[in-house]
C-alpha cells in the first residue's frame, strides 16, 4: 500500500515527554513530506497550541493540516483558512460547569491565545498551560466571563473521580455532545459528532484520499477512533492496553522515536 497521509496525535505520540519533536522524528517526517506525504496534526489542543509544531515541520509547504479541538476545527496550513469548524452549544456549558464544581474539579476553555480557568494554580490546569505554551487567566465568574463562541471545554481532576464524572456526564449529555478523556486527568467536552475519525473523514473527502491510504498514530483514548478508521492504525508503546488493542501495529514509545520508526518502516523503506 502506498500511503498518502500520516495523521499524528501530539502529546505522547509526536512529541517526547518534554513536548519536543526529536531530531530523528523530524528528519523522518521531512523526508516523508519530500515524497509527497501529507502530515496532519490531530490533537485536543487548541489551534494556537499546535501551530508552533506545524511550523517546525513546515507542513504548510507540503499540503498539511491542523485538526484542533479533537477535530472540531480543521485548518489548511498552506492557505491559513479554516475548512471546518463546529462550536460548542453555549447552553450546555452551565451543566458542565456545575458538574465540575460539584465534583470538586476545575473547568477551562480557551479565549484567544490564553486559557480561561476556574483555578489558576491547579496542577492539571498548569499541565494544559505547559502543553500549549499558553498563559492562564482566572475566571472566578466563569459562566459570565466566557466570550463565545468556544470550541470545547476541558474538565480536569484526579483520574478515578474524573472517570466517574465522565460516565455521569456521558449519560447526561447523550445525544447533545461528546464526552471522553484524552488523558487520565483530562475530560474533553466537545460538540456532538466531533472526534478525530469523523474529522478525518470530512477532510479526506475533499482531497481524493481514501482511508486505506492513511496512517494514524496515537496513544490516548481520543485517538482510538482515528486509529480504527485509518488504513494503518498505529498505537504507541506508551498507549493504554485498550488503545493498543484497537491498532493494527504497535510502535516504540514517544521517548523512543516511535513515529520515526513508523515513517521509516511503512513509508521510506516500503
Amino acid at each position: 500500500m502506498k500511503y498518502k497521509m500520516i495523521v499524528l496525535d501530539l502529546d505522547g505520540t509526536l512529541t517526547n515527554d518534554k513536548k519536543k519533536i526529536t531530531p530523528k522524528t523530524k528528519t523522518a517526517l521531512m523526508r516523508a513530506q519530500s515524497l509527497g506525504i501529507r502530515v496532519v496534526l490531530a490533537s485536543g489542543r487548541p489551534t494556537y497550541g499546535i501551530t508552533k509544531l506545524a511550523d517546525e515541520l513546515e507542513i504548510e509547504k507540503h499540503g498539511g493540516f491542523i485538526l484542533a479541538f479533537n477535530g472540531g476545527k480543521i485548518t489548511d496550513c498552506e492557505s491559513g483558512k479554516v475548512v471546518f469548524e463546529q462550536k460548542l452549544d453555549e447552553e450546555l456549558v452551565p451543566t458542565l460547569y456545575n458538574a465540575a464544581m460539584k465534583a470538586g474539579m476545575q473547568i477551562l476553555t480557551y479565549q484567544g491565545e490564553g486559557i480561561a480557568a476556574t483555578e489558576k494554580d491547579n496542577k492539571y490546569v498548569l499541565e494544559e498551560a505547559f502543553i500549549n505554551k499558553m498563559p492562564v487567566t482566572l475566571y472566578d465568574d466563569f459562566l459570565n466571563q466566557i466570550e463565545y463562541p468556544i470550541n470545547k471545554c476541558l474538565i480536569v481532576g484526579d483520574p478515578t473521580p474524573l472517570h466517574e464524572l465522565e460516565l455521569e456526564l456521558a449519560h447526561q449529555m447523550e445525544g447533545k455532545m461528546n464526552i471522553y478523556r484524552s488523558a487520565a486527568f483530562f475530560l474533553e467536552c466537545v460538540p456532538l459528532g466531533i472526534d478525530k475519525a469523523q474529522s478525518l473523514n470530512r477532510l479526506i473527502g475533499s482531497l481524493g484520499i481514501t482511508r486505506d491510504e492513511i496512517i494514524a498514530c496515537g496513544d490516548g483514548y481520543n485517538d482510538k477512533s482515528m486509529i480504527e478508521f485509518a488504513g494503518l492504525g498505529v498505537a504507541m508503546a506508551n498507549a493504554s492496553r485498550e488503545v493498543q488493542d484497537s491498532a493494527d501495529y504497535i510502535t516504540y514509545s514517544n521517548e523512543e522515536d516511535g513515529v520515526a520508526h513508523v515513517v521509516e518502516k511503512f513509508i521510506l523503506n516500503a
